[in-house]
């Protein structure tokens, strides 16, 4: 039995779905990441993995952007100089292939050490004020973010939350409203370009996306107005330390 033919595992499947929508919402994510892991797991044809998750991904960052932008937390200026250049970056960087045991163990670490970092701030430290970043470092940030998103298939947002607060550019809700439209312009990009895989969607992506939707929205709510940042900086480190751990061991 598979996912498309039990009703147990695909209920079981769906829950899984939820839980990973409502962790990644609550930082602003899509949950790519965990999606295709999940998935995975239940052994789905690998076909219909990338543009399910996709899907998935631009739906439950569009909730938390909501959420997180009617909370007051997104910044627009903040977000288009890495936007501007990462989007084309992403293309080039999903036409390019290079050998994954020189490059996912490297992201790996570096998001695993991001994770620590986060784990390391101090509470008063996470919702602190910041100060603007300058847009010629954002512009080269974008590109580089894109082109690493495009190589990994992993949503653009890993790697631009833990950058943005490293160098105390954005508070952590901000990190999230902001991650929230990258990730959903950089997903959108890559699945323009890779248009035909949509006829390898499961038939029952509609379950697993009402699943993704009621997760993301709970999760974007507590984390737009509920959690504490620092909370919010925690369950980001969890989210880095999954991110993490799947590029270098999968």
């Amino acid at each position: 039995m598979t996912a498309a033919t039990d009703p147990f595992i695909l209920t079981v499947l769906a829950a899984a779905i939820f839980a990973v929508a409502v962790l990644y919402a609550s930082v602003g994510h899509g949950g790519a990441s965990g999606y295709l892991a999940v998935m995975a797991l239940f052994g789905l044809a690998p076909a219909t993995l990338k543009p399910t998750a996709l899907l998935l991904n631009i739906l439950v960052a569009g909730i938390a952007l909501t959420a997180f932008g009617r909370a007051g937390h997104f910044r627009w200026r903040l977000f288009w100089p890495f936007a501007v250049t990462s989007i084309p970056a992403s293309f080039l960087g999903g036409a390019l292939s290079l050998p994954p045991d020189l490059y996912r163990p490297l992201l790996g670490a570096i998001l695993l050490f991001s994770a620590v970092r986060l784990l390391l701030r101090r509470a008063a430290e996470s919702d602190q004020t910041c100060r603007d970043v300058p847009v010629v470092i954002a512009l080269l940030a974008g590109a580089l973010l894109g082109l690493l998103s495009g190589l990994t298939g992993v949503g653009g947002g890993i790697f631009l939350s833990p950058l943005l607060l490293f160098f105390g550019w954005a508070t952590v809700r901000e990190t999230a409203a902001v991650a929230a439209l990258f990730i959903m312009a950089n997903s959108a990009a890559g699945l323009l370009g890779h248009l035909g895989s949509l006829q390898a969607v499961p038939a029952f992506a509609l379950l697993l996306a009402v699943a993704a939707g009621a997760g993301g929205q709970g999760g974007a709510l507590l984390g737009s107005r509920r959690l504490p940042p620092a909370a919010i900086a925690q369950l980001l480190a969890a989210v880095l330390t999954i991110a993490g751990i799947k590029l270098i061991l999968l």
